[in-house]
């Protein structure tokens, strides 16, 4: 697709949905940068004007629809915004935890989706892009809640692209590996579930793990690039990485059956 019209993009106050937005902005779309908090949202206009780059930056909660609107001329909507939690054990992670990941990387996802596509087929189609996380092809321990939130949303991508096809609307599903920002920084730490019996071990191991493969972590603005680049290729596959390791989380899952990689990850032979 050529680079030019509107495109939104949620959760670009900070981190890897700011650099999305900036990118496509300097990429020739004009960027309606979605982002909740007001220190944020002028943070990042004052960046995008130091470049000369259309955007407008607007006050966007995914879980307040009130708060979603869809520009004129929608090409693109990136769906980016996201929260993650406590690391828990599926038997102490409270229902409210589970609650709280799903309304916003899920249903917030389902609601901005609910108002573009009529947006997009009135532009004569675009791309929706949803971000999601590598962290869902593997046997993550204590990361339940956040990877089925991200499994989720990839099931909702296969029937959108089977939907969205026939109207010229493309749907890509990005899965970032680790990505330097505030996300990932908060990430660093002992999970919560080492404070339950049976769990210390495994815990010590998972934090052992994570911080083995953090000469791996991608910038912001390379992983921004490349999803650009996804966006704009109409002959792009329906998931993507944008980092290393993301690439090789789904060039695994690609080749190997679930249970060889559920045995690799948990340590069976």
């Amino acid at each position: 697709m050529r680079a030019e019209g509107a495109a939104l993009v949620t959760g670009a106050g900070r981190g890897l949905g700011r650099a999305i937005a900036l990118e496509l902005a300097r990429r020739g779309f004009a960027v309606h940068a979605g982002v909740r908090d007001a220190d944020q949202r002028e943070a990042l206009f004052e960046s995008a004007r130091s470049e000369g780059l259309p955007m407008v930056s607007l006050r966007l909660d995914v879980t307040k629809p009130d708060s979603i609107a869809m520009p004129a001329g929608l090409r693109v909507v990136v769906n980016n915004a996201g929260v993650d939690k406590a690391y828990l054990p599926v038997e102490h992670a409270p229902l409210s935890l589970w609650r709280e990941m799903f309304e916003t990387n899920l249903f917030g996802v389902v609601e901005v989706v609910r108002r573009a596509v009529p947006r997009l087929r009135e532009s004569g189609g675009g791309v929706v892009c949803n971000v999601t996380s590598c962290s869902y092809l593997t046997a993550v321990p204590f990361y339940a809640a956040y990877r089925a939130s991200k499994a989720a949303v990839g099931a909702l991508g296969e029937s959108l692209r089977a939907e969205l096809a026939p109207l010229g609307i493309r749907v890509l599903e990005v899965m970032p590996g680790p990505i330097d920002t505030d996300m990932l920084a908060a990430s660093d730490r002992l999970p919560e579930a080492a404070a339950h019996a049976g769990y210390e071990a495994l815990a010590e191991k998972l934090l052992a793990g994570r911080r083995a493969v953090a000469s791996m972590t991608a910038s912001p603005e390379s992983a921004a690039r490349a999803i650009a680049d996804a966006i704009l290729d109409d002959a792009s596959p329906l998931r993507v990485a944008c980092d290393p390791l993301g690439a090789g989380q789904l060039e695994a899952w690609r080749t190997h059956s679930d249970e060889e990689l559920m045995r690799a990850m948990i340590g069976l032979t």
